[in-house]
């Protein structure tokens, strides 16, 4: 211990720990070359009534480095009355910065900058505070100058008439200049002796057009007093050195530039590293508020809304440029390391945590946090990073940053090298109260471990791809030949990542049972994708979605083209729970609504709808594939999906009609189900029909800037309605909507009031429409107004009625769609007598003649077996034979979207048309659907012929 030390006269009062002092101390005393007894003797001496740790802190401190001895000295007087409360005699510090008068403001933030670089580093090592305390108020401090720094230029420039239009009163919101702080210190990690990245902007439409060169010329005069009252060095030091570089193009704007144009950059020719950057920025002096609304406009820049894997390559060549800009290359050496952007560095570990961020932020908002080890933290709470290498890369994170400040603390230096000397790399050893072998040792390990963790990661897949020797010869070599031509790899980046790609494609391919017809498969599907370089990205960095595409393309063509249209619901698949249970239709409902409320944008809320469906809509088509459900399920599915859509669109649309023309007159509206849609069970093409039906009450007309008769404003929101589900946009359409089965059909009005539906279904309905009403289900809307349309169809369905009129009618209903249109073929399953439509329409016939609300076809079967016209043993079957036809209907349309032809379809989908039907044999299947479709006819028309006699 040092002379003079007396264990019994710890003062820990203000929070020094005892322990982190006792270690410095051991560790200062222990390596007496760095440690300079003169020195550290003349810094305890200028605070004599600093006693105890005290004391050893600032003899340590002043001995270990002549920067902290030349500030010990020369605030002594303050730093005596400091030391009894640290955080309080920083937070005196900002109080009075805020309070300095223009002509004291140079020479008050440097004096209270000095104060601040000594309080905390005495705070940092003594171990006062943790390292993000320390990081903070730096930070915070870098804030509040560039803020005061700003105002007292712009301030002055308003008095002087040079910012137009503006007064006393924008002072407070700098004239709408923003200045946005970058990197860590946007990210509250500015480091000890660390320059301030700021990138000055100003909000235009404050100003005239008239008024803007003026308001600008103004604006870059008052960024470079602000960098000058910062930056230029006086006799009382600096504040921070400041960059100004990181604003799009530096070398041709100017320092301050309007939002407008900033915004034109970042979303034409904004690059990887830049929205890298935008991940710390912070707004952090001037007008906050609008600081705010500029960065809100860069989210979508910043956040891709799809699985941006391609940042993986960006990132990596970044870091490759760095090592050779820098000679960062070979081997690991502790003397002379650059701890900030050397092989295991702090970059390393920032650059990973970014780009991870970067590949998955844009689906999932918890990612956006701005600090290095808050985002290693998330990345772990949502398993995108495991939690054992975030908790290790954050642990060396701290500590690789707790050498860079005590490195920087030998002379207030902006390095982040280590020394090379024996006595240069004891003196950091001294301050980090350890000895310099232990600290090569524990440096080494640690800078090992966070490169290969972190390398692994930027350089995934650069290993030797599989062998593609098994190739068979019978692969049509022109196939391949033509690949580069096709549209997804006309650009020189996709092309070299699909070479990359390639060797595991083939090898994939040649593991299928059939690989010549894969390849045609994916040949269709490589040439329908309109760009490739994020997908191929993709599928580099998850091997495991090659297979899954080997396995769509190969069975599924009507899948694979929906892929090459959509590629980026494969972002789905590597979320966690792309292959867990159904969630339910209220968790999917929660989940859109969200999604929906966080876009303030009509358009791109009708794009956030489509891509979520698509998702999801694939999701169903690939757990269907795969076996790990069945038709019904997925057909129920499908079903969940499309009422989700139009609940959640309805009051999309409202709104958005509402401005122009008010509210809903009356109850509103709401969408009513039919056909396969009210009966819950679609398949994968299946189009939607419905009917809007609305209640004015008593109102004529909206009440808005433009008020249209309520008969019109339901028709025109109908309308409306039908484009935001049907018109194609960016990400496609959602359905294709069909509203012929509305009163009166085609000949009536689009919409139709309440009051009209209750009278037309009482008074003016077919039989047809009757029979539709027994699938018919209120999806979206009113409640109130739906719970009486429910009411209202089960008071119709109740009403008795002659079974013989009811079976003759559905008997001539069968004549007449016998005669409009045949079945295609043995494969189609929906269109015949004796198919899906044949036994719906029984079971429906059933439902209605004994006023069954039910609306599956086994429950309207059974009703007919009550009814006593249709036998128990012949619902059974026909129930099975329903089973049966819609697993192939549900299949088909997955495969093709259209009937099938099993010479077309390829083994693999012959295989999954057999797994759907529950067959191992396709010819077992036709035969067995061929004797179906008899049996079921047959048994139709004998208990219709029954039922009319009775």
């Amino acid at each position: 211990m040092p002379p003079g030390f007396n264990p019994l006269r710890i003062d820990l009062s203000a929070g020094w720990p005892h322990s982190m002092v006792m270690s410095l101390a051991s560790c200062l005393t222990r390596l007496p070359r760095p440690f300079d007894p003169e020195l550290g003797a003349d810094a305890c001496a200028a605070v004599p009534a600093l006693t105890g740790d005290l004391a050893l802190l600032i003899r340590g401190a002043g001995g270990s480095s002549p920067y902290l001895k030349g500030l010990i000295e020369r605030e002594a007087d303050w730093l005596t009355g400091a030391c009894d409360d640290p955080d309080a005699a920083v937070a005196t510090l900002m109080q009075d910065v805020q309070t300095l008068a223009p002509d004291q403001l140079r020479k008050g933030l440097r004096v209270a900058k000095r104060r601040l670089a000594l309080i905390t580093a005495l705070a940092d090592l003594g171990g006062a505070w943790p390292l993000e305390r320390v990081t903070g108020v730096l930070s915070d401090f870098a804030a509040l100058a560039c803020d005061v720094a700003l105002k007292a230029e712009i301030a002055a420039l308003i008095r002087r008439g040079k910012l137009p239009g503006q007064g006393e009163d924008d002072i407070t919101t700098a004239g709408g200049m923003i200045v946005l702080a970058m990197g860590k210190m946007g990210a509250h990690e500015l480091n000890y002796s660390s320059d301030i990245d700021l990138i000055c902007l100003f909000d235009e439409t404050r100003y005239d057009p008239d008024d803007f060169y003026e308001a600008r010329t103004g604006m870059v005069r008052a960024t470079r007093a602000m960098s000058a009252v910062l930056n230029d060095r006086t006799e009382d030091g600096y504040v921070f050195r400041t960059d100004l570089r990181l604003r799009p193009d530096p070398s041709v704007t100017p320092v301050c530039m309007a939002t407008e144009p900033a915004e034109r950059y970042y979303e034409s020719l904004g690059r990887t590293w830049e929205r890298a950057a935008y991940i710390k920025a912070r707004a952090a002096a001037g007008d906050i508020n609008a600081g705010e609304r500029f960065l809100n406009t860069l989210v979508p820049f910043v956040w891709r809304r799809h699985l941006d894997f391609a940042a993986i390559q960006d990132a990596h060549d970044m870091r490759l440029r760095i090592r050779e800009n820098k000679g960062l290359g070979g081997p690991l050496t502790v003397p002379g390391h650059d701890m900030k952007l050397g092989r295991g560095g702090i970059r390393e570990i920032e650059f990973f945590t970014q780009t991870r961020q970067l590949i998955a932020g844009g689906r999932d908002p918890d990612l956006r946090v701005r600090g290095t080890t808050q985002g290693l933290t998330a990345l772990a709470d949502r398993d995108w990073v495991p939690r054992d290498v975030t908790d290790t890369l954050s642990d060396h994170y701290r500590h690789h940053r707790l050498v860079e400040h005590r490195i920087q603390m030998v002379n207030d230096a902006q390095t982040h090298v280590m020394p090379v000397t024996d006595k240069g790399i004891e003196r950091i050893a001294c301050l980090m109260g350890t000895d310099a072998a232990s600290l090569r040792d524990d440096l080494t390990r640690r800078l090992t471990e966070v490169h290969n963790l972190t390398e692994g990661f930027f350089v995934h897949g650069a290993g030797d791809p599989l062998p593609v020797a098994d190739i068979p010869d019978s692969l049509d070599t022109a196939i391949l030949a033509r690949w580069i031509t096709y549209p997804a790899l006309r650009s020189q980046r996709a092309a070299q990542v699909f070479e990359k790609l390639r060797p595991e494609l083939l090898s994939r391919l040649a593991q299928t049972a059939r690989p010549p017809e894969a390849l045609v498969a994916l040949d269709g599907f490589l040439a329908g994708l309109p760009a490739g370089v994020q997908l191929f990205s993709l599928f580099q960095a998850n091997p495991s979605l090659i297979d899954l595409l080997i396995d769509i393309v190969g069975t599924s063509p009507a899948l694979a083209a929906h892929l090459a249209r959509n590629s980026a619901v494969f972002d789905a698949v590597i979320d966690g729970d792309f292959f867990a249970d159904w969630p339910g239709k209220t968790v999917l409902q929660q989940e859109l609504d969200s999604l929906l409320a966080a876009e303030a944008d009509y358009e791109t809320q009708l794009d956030a709808a489509r891509r979520w469906a698509k998702e999801w809509h694939f999701r169903v088509g690939v757990h269907h594939l795969r076996g790990l459900t069945d038709a019904a399920r997925a057909g129920a599915q499908y079903a969940d999906l499309a009422d989700c859509v139009v609940a959640g669109l309805l009051p999309v649309v409202t709104a958005q009609f509402a401005i122009k023309h008010g509210p809903m007159p009356g109850r509103g509206a709401v969408v009513l189900g039919m056909g396969s849609l009210g009966a819950a069970q679609l398949n994968a093409m299946s189009d939607l029909d419905v009917i809007l039906i609305y209640d004015p009450l008593d109102e004529e007309s909206s009440d808005g800037p433009r008020p249209l008769p309520s008969r019109l404003y339901y028709a025109r929101l109908t309308q409306a309605l039908i484009t935001a589900l049907t018109v194609p946009m960016a990400q496609g359409r959602l359905y294709e909507v069909d509203m012929r089965l509305r009163p009166s059909g085609n000949q009536g009005p689009v919409a139709t009031s309440w009051a009209s539906f209750q009278d037309y279904q009482r008074n003016k309905a077919w039989v047809w429409e009757h029979l539709a009403l027994t699938r018919a289900r209120v999806v979206a809307g009113n409640a109130e107004l739906g719970s009486d349309i429910e009411t209202l169809r089960q008071e119709l369905l109740k009403i008795p009625r002659s079974q013989g009129e009811i079976l003759h009618e559905v008997t001539n209903m069968r004549r007449r769609l016998a005669a409009a249109k045949s079945p295609a073929g043995v494969w189609d399953a929906k269109t015949g007598a004796g198919r899906m439509l044949d036994i719906e329409m029984l079971a429906q016939a059933g439902a209605l003649l004994a006023g069954s609300v039910t609306r599956d076809v086994p429950a309207g079967l059974q009703s007919a077996v009550a009814s006593g016209w249709l036998g128990a043993a012949e619902a059974a079957e026909l129930a099975r034979f329903y089973q049966l036809f819609w697993s192939v209907q549900a299949a088909g349309q997955l495969l093709s979207g259209k009937t099938i032809d099993v010479d077309e379809i390829g083994e693999g989908g012959v295989g999954f048309l057999c797994r759907s039907a529950g067959f191992d044999n396709i010819d077992r299947l036709q035969s067995t659907l061929d004797a179906g479709y008899r049996q079921a006819a047959s048994t139709i028309k004998a208990a219709l012929t029954k039922g009319e006699r009775s």
